[in-house]
């Protein structure tokens, strides 16, 4: 296949599927959808949701997918770029802990950033699930494809998607010599070089792939300690790939990744009020800082935290750092046509070490302050077949097994308690799964499908926590960090061995009204692994097990596709049973001084919603989108106790975390051929997103984030044949500033994070 040939099939596959967008890169995936759609009308978009090959607009789930030439247009270089922009589903990460990822699909999500608390919604990397949430906002260079699948995905992805799934699909190779580099200069001194190669050892039967990737900038918080930026970013990443085609029906994909991630420390805001443990007033000077003391953004006792101009946090204590070291392999067989149907064989690897210092209190003062590590492994093995019986009846069939285990420790000074106070947290977790799963697909008519699938799931875990606390005097950073001078009596030693059995189904018929045009009803049960808790503060917090957490989720939809393909609309409503939910707690015990964790099964609660999408060409060149999504979130019965005011509090009624009422996206796509191949593309995005509550079960006023309204654009000259681009972006173009995340400890203070103010720059490419 000729190498333009390839490009623009490659271009076709990684097509938008939403009419929500990380902002302005829409241009280039309408461009690609024009080259598989009827004339002037909207392209068909292909997606392996259901681990096959097909159309987006065939598939009865409720599933955005966010393509290639997106994602390198608008520079979107780790997943969190992708907040705010597909209908009910939060991004996010803890601001004291920011290499930890924070998906919510639907109000379904976990709020807690050690590896203990698990996930409730999946991240896919080509086929291998990611366990840690540790390193899951991935980096995204040379990704073909970003599919994200709301409600419970648990037949095909298995435990731990309750929520939904992230399916991440990179570029594989394809036998053909090729590549790109690109180059990315913007505000805030960012500098990016990402560039791949593929070239054939021998034709038709061997080829090797590398890609990679290096991107730094400055932080955008200031340090009243020193002056100095805070929060800066430099990664390196470097993929290769090994491609073998014994034969038309065997292909064998070797890939091995390698990233190193050396980040300034995680930054946290002090949102304090007088009173509290870490307050510390406005204007006053602390250690020979540089600058004084700045306002709380939560300075206002009971009312929502509210973001500055100037981004102002402080770091007296310990070293700028966060490293995180990554190795990623997977073996992937597909081989087709055998007695047993088309095999596939996917085998992951993945370790990881961690390493960071905190200041937690955000300060110049000498109030707390913490060591962590971090290191974890998964290995995964899925061995699945697809196969059919006759015109009418087609399924999938496989095994999957899953090892994991992290160590991980914590050293905690908490000076503003008792000068001297330390805390010591160990944490050494093992899990292992194993489930047999069955999908099937039967014809019922020749416009009538009803799918059937089930999958049973064996999970066990051993877990053990340690706390030691007493007085120390050595730094963070010295040689004896771990010495104590004191160790106080009552240390916790806890946990156990405990494993389940569970069982996820999904019933569905769908029916194709016209061309392009299907409606469906299904029926999903999706179920969480128990665990437990490992960052202890207190001994009932971590001596017994949360038990799994279950959901039904009932779902109809339509995909139409009207006019010639020149109007797409896509809608989707859901009723979720939310029943023993696991519910992430972070607390401060007033009668012993320290801070605790725990999970707790809730009752019940229930989550209602729609999803609206849309697209339209009214004219040639102009593609118009929009898309609305709703979401009623609450507990239909929790009496929760309040260790703080030290009494029960019904909560019935109350909405869950990360869970916005509304929000939406409108965006306007305009591109223009002239003679000679070359083009030009303009396109803008506005997103908003309702106000919801974050890390406080009671939903207290002071972690409610506010509404948030972002203008992104692009701007982007193409040369002939696409052969080399030059393009203007710009994220948050009106400069909002926002709180992006907000832990309350009351008593102990509001630890907040900012949401990035406005970024742009300049990004040239070139093809080969």
């Amino acid at each position: 296949m000729k190498r333009h040939t390839m490009s623009h099939l490659m271009s076709s596959l990684s097509a938008l599927a939403i009419i929500t967008l990380p902002a302005a890169a829409y241009a280039q995936e309408a461009q690609a959808q024009a080259e598989e759609a009827p004339a002037g009308g909207l392209g068909e978009i292909v997606v392996t949701a259901q681990k096959k090959a097909e159309s987006i607009q065939s598939v009865p789930i409720s599933i955005a997918a966010v393509g290639s030439e997106t994602l390198a247009a608008y520079n979107v270089t780790t997943l969190q770029a992708l907040q705010g922009s597909v209908p009910n589903v939060q991004i996010d990460n803890f601001a004291n802990t920011p290499n930890n990822a924070v998906f919510t699909i639907r109000g379904i999500g976990v709020i807690e950033p050690d590896p203990y608390a698990g996930n409730t919604v999946s991240i896919v990397v080509d086929g291998v699930p990611q366990f840690f949430s540790m390193g899951a906002l991935l980096d995204t260079y040379d990704t073909n494809r970003v599919e994200i699948l709301r409600g419970p995905q648990g037949t095909l992805f298995g435990a731990n998607t309750t929520g939904g799934v992230v399916n991440v699909v990179t570029n594989q190779p394809t036998g053909e010599f090729g590549g790109y580099v690109r180059g990315t200069y913007g505000n805030w001194n960012r500098f990016d070089v990402n560039a791949s190669i593929e070239a054939p050892l021998a034709k038709d039967l061997v080829s090797v792939k590398v890609s990679g990737i290096h991107t730094q900038r400055d932080g955008w918080v200031t340090n009243v300690w020193n002056g100095e930026d805070m929060g800066r970013k430099n990664v390196d990443a470097v993929r290769g790939q090994l491609y073998i085609t014994p034969n038309s029906d065997l292909r064998i994909t070797l890939q091995g990744e390698y990233v190193a991630a050396r980040n300034g420390a995680p930054i946290v805001v002090n949102g304090g009020l007088p009173g509290e443990g870490n307050y510390v007033p406005e204007g006053t000077f602390w250690n020979g800082a540089k600058l004084p003391m700045y306002r709380s953004p939560c300075a206002v006792p009971n009312q929502p935290c509210k973001a500055p101009d100037k981004y102002f946090s402080g770091n007296n204590e310990v070293p700028d750092q966060s490293d995180m070291t990554t190795k990623f392999f997977i073996g992937t067989i597909n081989y087709d046509n055998t007695p047993l149907g088309d095999i596939t064989s996917i085998t992951g690897y993945k370790n990881f070490t961690l390493f960071e210092y905190t200041d937690q209190d955000g300060t110049a003062k000498t109030n707390n302050a913490t060591r962590r590590r971090t290191k974890g492994w998964q290995f995964s093995q899925e061995l699945r077949s697809a196969f059919s019986a006759g015109d009418s009846f087609n399924a999938v069939a496989g095994l999957f097994y899953l090892k994991t285990n992290y160590t991980h420790y914590q050293m905690y000074h908490l000076d503003f308690a008792l000068p001297g106070l330390i805390q010591y947290n160990q944490q050494d977790q093992g899990t292992e799964s194993f489930s047999a799963f069955l999908q099937t697909y039967t014809q019922l008519t020749d416009a009538l499908k009803f799918s059937a699938g089930i999958r049973w799931t064996h999970d066990s875990i051993d877990a053990r926590s340690q706390l030691d606390t007493g007085l120390g005097s050595e730094a963070l950073t010295s040689p004896d960090w771990d010495k104590f001078d004191v160790t106080f009596p009552g240390s916790l030693d806890v946990g156990g061995k405990k494993s389940w059995s569970n069982v996820g189904w999904k019933l569905g018929l769908d029916y194709e009204v016209g061309q392009n045009q299907l409606v469906y009803a299904s029926w999903a049960r999706g179920f969480k692994s128990g665990g437990y808790t490992g960052r202890i503060g207190v001994a009932a917090d971590g001596d017994t097990p949360y038990n799994p957490e279950k959901v039904d989720t009932f779902e109809v939809g339509l995909k139409a596709d009207f006019l010639d393909r020149r109007l797409r609309t896509n809608f989707a409503a859901f009723y979720t049973n939310y029943r023993d939910m696991q519910v992430a707690q972070i607390y401060f015990d007033p009668a012993t001084n320290v801070q605790g964790n725990r999970i707790l099964n809730a009752a019940k609660s229930e989550i209602k919603g729609f999803e609206l999408e849309v697209q339209a060409i009214p004219v040639e060149g102009l593609t118009l989108r929009g898309s609305l999504a709703y979401l009623d979130t609450k507990y239909k019965s929790f009496l929760y106790f309040d260790p703080v005011a030290a009494t029960f509090i019904d909560l019935k009624g109350f909405a869950l975390q990360n869970a916005p009422k509304w929000a939406s996206t409108l965006g306007a796509n305009y591109t223009h051929e002239f003679a000679g191949g070359s083009s030009i593309m303009a396109d803008v995005s506005w997103m908003y997103t309702g106000q919801k509550f974050y890390t406080a079960v009671v939903n207290t006023p002071r972690s409610t984030i506010q509404p948030t309204y972002y203008v992104d654009a692009l701007l982007t000259y193409y040369g002939p044949d696409k052969r080399y681009s030059i393009g203007l972006w710009g994220k948050n173009l009106f400069d909002k500033r926002y709180i992006s995340t907000v832990y309350d400890s009351p008593g102990y203070m509001g630890l907040v994070g900012y949401a990035p103010p406005r970024q742009f720059g300049v990004t040239v490419g070139y093809n080969f």
